[in-house]
């Protein structure tokens, strides 16, 4: 772990209060109706004036430099993922069957730091820095497009996130010029007959269950075997379900799972690839097919002269061990994406890892984070944000 510069006490504790209170009221996409009161509680008790609600549970707060200048933002996400918490933490989520397993938590906390520190350094930055809080992101459709049309990025030139990484140590930051995650495209396959069937007499019918395990059994030979296996990509079916009898062949199945590339090009193929290869099974064997594409999730592409900027404040303020070169782009899905097909800027990885108990990855029921690393992130995007302004302005 490299040296680290140690945040204010003040701040620290202001920022593990806040996180640990938001992570007891963890809320699903759309839901976030508590958390977003909270942060607004949080905010108006502090001073800061609010926008307006957004994508119906977001806002934002505008920290105003000294003299006028650009505009940046810095974007956190607020929403909790449907999973039953199993740590034994103080603050574990009062909520049945919601979790903040994916460190928003921890987002939403530095993004209240990045305000707080930006408005104690106004004096060192024209223009203005913008926190968006943005409600949705692990669902489909997310939040970050319904943000975008609220206006929530009008006159943005730039705009930065973090994402918590439970794989670094606290104190160690990723950084990745070009594509830091993949694209991820949801589908659902269903398979019909026009009747059921006896499970004695499959012969006679149309075996749903038989022709969509042909057809899941096709769709996971496709990576590396008609895409060019230097092209990242990952096919995974995670749900499968039809019929309610023992003896009774359904009529009608349905599988869907996520496919995920990191280029647009491999994307687009194996989306055909998936209709070709369940249409042709189907009418191989008398079924109807049908497949559905929910809707795809771009790539978060990290624009190189911000994650620069960013990579050297990080050096600068942490020492040159901080910076980690990520050599892969991540196949997980982030809808900050769409921002950045907007304007410029980039993601950062921030280490959460303080030892076993905050190594379980995103997702996990067990899932927490080494809660030092909340101001060190703060400090860091606060800093990204005041140099792109500066260096916007001419300063």
């Amino acid at each position: 772990m490299p040296a680290i510069a140690t945040a204010p006490t003040s701040l620290r504790d202001d920022l593990i209060a806040l996180r640990r209170h938001l992570h007891t009221i963890p809320e699903l996409g759309f839901q976030e109706v508590k958390t977003s009161t909270a942060l607004r509680q949080w905010f108006t008790g502090r001073g800061f004036e609010i926008s307006d609600p957004i994508a119906k549970t977001g806002f934002t707060v505008d920290i105003e430099g000294a003299r006028p200048g650009a505009k940046v933002g810095y974007r956190s996400d607020i929403d909790a993922l449907p999973i039953v918490e199993a740590t034994d933490a103080t603050y574990k989520s009062q909520h049945s069957g919601a979790m903040h397993a994916c460190g928003h938590d921890g987002h939403m906390a530095i993004a209240a730091g990045v305000a707080l520190l930006a408005r104690e350094r106004r004096d060192d930055f024209a223009g203005t820095v913008r926190v968006l809080f943005q409600p949705a992101e692990e669902i489909a459709p997310s939040g970050a497009p319904a943000m975008i049309e609220g206006g929530a990025l009008n006159g943005l030139e730039a705009v930065y996130a973090v994402h918590v990484d439970p794989s670094q140590p606290v104190g160690r930051f990723g950084f990745r010029n070009g594509p830091l995650t993949a694209a991820c495209c949801p589908f659902r396959v269903v398979v019909r007959s026009e009747r059921s069937g006896h499970s004695a007499r499959p012969h006679e019918a149309v075996d749903t269950v038989w022709v969509a395990t042909q057809i899941a059994t096709e769709l996971y030979q496709l990576v590396g075997r008609v895409t060019d296996a230097r092209k990242a990509a990952v096919l995974t079916i995670c749900r499968m379900w039809g019929g309610d009898a023992l003896n009774v062949i359904p009529t009608e199945v349905e599988m869907g799972g996520t496919l995920r590339c990191v280029d647009g090009e491999t994307l687009g193929f194996l989306r055909e690839q998936i209709r070709r290869v369940a249409g042709a099974l189907g009418a191989l064997h008398k079924a109807d097919v049908d497949v559905d594409f929910e809707g795809t999730l771009p790539a978060v592409v990290n624009t190189d002269l911000e994650v620069d900027q960013a990579r050297g404040a990080a050096a600068d303020l942490f020492g040159g061990e901080a910076v980690n070169d990520l050599r892969f782009a991540s196949m997980g899905g982030e809808d900050f994406a769409f921002y950045l097909q907007k304007v410029p800027g980039c993601m950062i990885r921030v280490g959460t890892s303080g030892g076993p108990e905050t190594r379980y990855p995103l997702h996990h029921a067990r899932f927490d984070l080494d809660e030092s690393a909340l101001p060190l992130a703060a400090k860091l995007m606060t800093e990204v944000c005041i140099r792109d302004l500066n260096a916007r302005s001419g300063a």
